[in-house]
């Protein structure tokens, strides 16, 4: 490397000593060489982190995300539609796409790579395989129905309903493939009987429409006054709405999506 050979002459010229033995067929360090030899690898290692640092720089310019949301993610009160607006003003070069499916769907693409990150309901309190998750919402699951429903009827005290009232039950519920709906087909199963959902919708605000229009019996996340309703908590501890921020732990995140990722941690955490 002839390059390298006239940078370290030059460098010897400066220190008044020579740093490589060139005397024999093979070429080694000098007294003085060997002490300098840390310093040398110590100066190499700042320059590869100045070139990494540089290509985070560039990829954060140019880079691209792409992220999934549960429908009704960009109502939270998170606000997630401004903190992509923040991002966008900070990163205009940075490409986001936004993709909504069921949660089940949201949380297998990051492990093919076809997302970066995920905001989806979960069912479960241990991610899947290749998968981090942080939880943003736990709230309790409530049914709710038209003040008149026999169910509600039956508990005029107004306590919790256990899973097992809901058999026979007109459900209003979130379709297949959402955390909410895993959540109440395990309460069913563990009841002995499958739930019967005579209509679905995609998010809780549609759930509870219908209630009111008295549909049937909504399972809905939190305890919220809603008009034309009344609701009672579900008697089981596993009956909780749950939404994480979901990533990929097998494979790079880009220094975009890394970047974003941290933005929505950070959010999140102070809104918790």
């Amino acid at each position: 490397m002839p390059g390298l050979s006239a940078q370290i002459r030059q460098l010897e010229r400066e220190l008044g000593q020579p740093l490589l033995d060139r005397s024999g067929r093979t070429v080694r360090p000098t007294e003085a060489g060997e002490a300098v030899l840390p310093y040398a690898r110590a100066a190499l290692a700042a320059v590869e982190g100045v070139r990494q640092m540089v290509q985070e720089y560039t990829g954060l310019l140019r880079g691209r995300v792409a992220i999934g949301l549960v429908p009704g993610a960009l109502t939270h009160p998170f606000d997630l539609a401004g903190l992509l607006a923040d991002f966008h003003r900070a990163h205009p070069g940075v490409e986001v796409t936004l993709t909504e499916d069921v949660s089940e769907a949201m949380l297998s693409a990051p492990r093919g790579g076809a997302l970066d990150l995920a905001v989806a309901g979960v069912a479960d309190r241990v991610p899947p395989a290749g998968i981090a998750w942080e939880v943003c919402v736990d709230v309790p699951l409530v049914v709710a129905a038209v003040p008149e429903h026999p169910l509600l009827a039956a508990h005029r005290d107004g306590g919790a309903v256990p899973p097992a009232a809901l058999d026979g039950q007109r459900l209003i519920g979130l379709p297949r493939g959402t955390g909410m709906r895993a959540v109440l087909e395990r309460l069913c199963a563990g009841a002995g009987f499958p739930p019967h959902v005579v209509f679905e919708a995609a998010t809780p605000d549609a759930l509870a429409r219908l209630a009111a229009r008295g549909l049937g019996v909504a399972v809905l996340p939190g305890q919220d006054p809603r008009p034309g309703l009344r609701t009672l908590p579900l008697a089981d501890p596993r009956a909780r709405g749950r939404v994480a921020l979901a990533w990929r732990t097998r494979g790079p995140l880009s220094p975009a999506a890394r970047e974003l990722l941290d933005r929505l941690r950070r959010t999140m955490r102070a809104g918790a």
